[in-house]
């Protein structure tokens, strides 16, 4: 099969599926459900390939399949070792499958989860933390209106966040002197998940435009020749 005819059957085939996602807007339906099928399908189809290809194949080859040449003998056998680790957590994880043996999953659950959390944090300190701290003290440099929107907007956030309250009359509430900055903190979440949702819809219709403007180019192109 030529490239030419395979760009042909790909883009009949985005076609069908656009107007498939498309007939949802008429009702819920056979066509979208098939076309949800075939997407999230693919999708996991694709991950499996990623996965295997980048992540399980290069592991067994630095692991379990070392090339011993070269290589100290004690670092051939470590390497060696912890090569069925990820496999050993998987099977773990299976047991979750039955609620007799879910204790023995719970062990692979918590490996899991406890790197997960590390990376996380770790992630969030090297990459957002440090580097938002670093751009807030040069906006402090250059502008002195912006640095202190910055600072109040970070204290009034954090203070929104707390839960430190006081029993007055029966009613618990916050501390009189924090109830004017958590507002201020709540006013500049609003402003920022406003922000966010703006941006989200209008990367939303960016995306779309670009679908449609190359499903009309196809057909177009198709009724031209």
């Amino acid at each position: 099969m030529t490239p030419e005819t395979l760009d042909l059957v790909a883009g009949w085939v985005s076609l069908v599926l656009t107007l498939l996602v498309f007939s949802y807007l008429l009702a819920d339906n056979v066509l979208y459900r098939l076309a949800i099928h075939v997407l999230v399908g693919a999708a996991a189809a694709y991950a499996l390939i990623v996965a295997t290809e980048s992540v399980i194949k290069p592991w067994l080859e630095e692991t379990l399949l070392v090339d011993s040449a070269g290589r100290d003998e004690a670092t051939v056998i470590a390497l060696r070792a912890i090569g069925p680790v990820p496999f050993l957590i998987g099977a773990l994880l299976l047991f979750k499958a039955s609620p007799r043996l879910a204790g023995v999953g719970n062990l692979g659950l918590a490996f899991v989860i406890g790197v997960g959390v590390a990376v996380a944090i770790a992630g969030a300190v090297s990459g957002t933390i440090l580097p938002l701290t670093r751009e807030a003290g040069q906006a402090v440099d250059d502008s002195v209106v912006d640095g202190l929107i910055i600072l109040v907007g970070t204290i009034s956030t954090l203070i929104y966040f707390q839960f430190f309250a006081v029993e007055r009359r029966g009613v618990v509430q916050r501390p009189r002197g924090l109830r004017g900055l958590s507002a201020l903190g709540q006013f500049f979440v609003t402003v920022t998940l406003g922000a966010l949702y703006a941006g989200a819809i209008l990367t939303s219709l960016a995306v779309f435009s670009d679908v449609v403007r190359a499903q009309l180019e196809f057909v177009l192109n198709r009724l031209g020749g």
